[in-house]
């Protein structure tokens, strides 16, 4: 395996956990599965629709997440909203991200120590 191909499997470890984190954060205005998928895309965390409906499915399980079906338009669409509960943990999965980015610069000499 080359240098890049390896990079980009690290890389799409490192990603995998900040999609919760994102989804939680975009949530707080409801938006159905695709418009997310584009608007991740868009900020430059690239999900395919085969990991993003199962994630939505699986927060929403855990009562993290909100969603109900809106039939007005001529194709009915399944919107997501954070719930309160998904307000708390987002909150608390920020802390822990800035934290552990703060710690990985120290690490790396990219900031000085606190």
């Amino acid at each position: 395996m080359s240098s890049e191909e390896l990079i980009q499997s690290q890389a799409q470890e490192l990603r995998r956990g900040t999609v919760v984190l994102a989804c939680l954060a975009l949530l707080e205005q409801p938006q159905y599965g695709y418009a997310l998928l584009e608007t991740l895309d868009a900020a430059g965390v690239a999900v395919d629709g085969n990991t993003l409906y199962p994630l939505l499915r699986r927060l929403e399980k855990q009562g993290l997440l909100t969603s109900e079906w809106n039939t007005e338009e001529s194709r009915p669409r399944k919107f997501y909203r954070v719930s309160p509960e998904g307000s708390r943990v987002r909150a608390g999965l920020l802390r822990e991200w800035r934290d552990l980015a703060t710690s990985i610069a120290r690490l790396t000499k990219e900031i000085p120590p606190a």
